[in-house]
């Protein structure tokens, strides 16, 4: 039997490996691990005892926080699967994604010099979070139809999600400094 620390998150969850997941189960097994292994409850125990529990605690955090994003999700669906996703060193990426990302940016660096930029600002969240909710229905469909390995069409949703993600970020930021 594996104990705690050996288990995937999933299994750690009690969950079938897979990118839908349902968050409110997922959150329930979460505060119940949580109080299980809780620091605390281990005050009086042994110094093995105490250093277990926290180190459960610390695996339960981290595994919540990857299942509970889809993005995550599928990063570690692909690390099952011994996919790596080789950020620095993987550099090809669908030449008219970037394109698009060029003139997201384009659109962004002029907002921040326009003096009441606010509206094309929420144009541009509309679109970046358009294609982000585009590219995770092809990612879930992309990782059901994945065999025998073919994950090359997953790998670039999620680079092309990852994209989007900080692209959302940067919209947040400058939405705070025009604010």
């Amino acid at each position: 039997m594996l104990s705690g620390l050996e288990k995937n998150y999933f299994e750690l969850f009690g969950l079938s490996p897979g990118f839908n997941v349902n968050i409110d189960e997922l959150t329930l097994r979460y505060r119940d691990l949580q109080k299980q292994f809780h620091p605390d409850r281990f005050a009086s125990s042994t110094a093995q005892d105490r250093r277990f529990a926290s180190q459960m605690a610390a695996q339960i955090n981290a595994a919540y926080q990857t299942l509970k994003s889809p993005l995550q999700r599928g990063r570690y669906l692909l690390e099952l699967s011994n996919i790596g996703i080789n950020d620095e060193t993987d550099t090809v990426m669908n030449p008219q994604f970037l394109m698009e990302q060029m003139e997201l940016r384009e659109r962004l660096e002029a907002v921040s010099v326009q003096q009441n930029g606010i509206a094309d600002l929420e144009k541009i969240r509309q679109d970046v979070d358009s294609a982000f909710q585009q590219r995770l229905s092809g990612l879930q469909r992309s990782l059901d139809e994945a065999k025998d390995g073919q994950f090359e069409r997953v790998r670039s949703l999620i680079r092309e999600l990852q994209f989007l993600e900080k692209m959302a970020k940067d919209i947040e930021r400058l939405e705070d400094a025009l604010l």
